[in-house]
């Protein structure tokens, strides 16, 4: 197997979907920080642009959360 195989392989893994959970929420706190600066600022589109990023975060969490709920009904051993 290839190095490149195997990492498509830990992509599609419970491990690798921790991963990307984890990085999305650690994104979040970038997120957070835009938010306050732009609320201190009254700048509307700052805030706004937070808003934005932050819904695609949960977005891309909940898909995230789907794909390891399906890794884990082809699971056999979950019974």
């Amino acid at each position: 197997m290839s190095k490149l195989q195997k990492a498509k392989g830990f992509k599609k893994s419970k491990a690798g979907t921790y991963l990307s959970i984890g990085t999305s929420l650690f994104g979040a706190v970038s997120i957070v920080k835009q938010a306050k600066k732009a609320r201190l600022e009254s700048d509307r589109l700052m805030l706004a642009d937070a808003v934005i990023s932050a819904a695609a975060i949960v977005t891309g969490v909940a898909l995230l959360v789907r794909e390891l709920r399906r890794l884990g009904d082809d699971d056999v051993l979950a019974g």
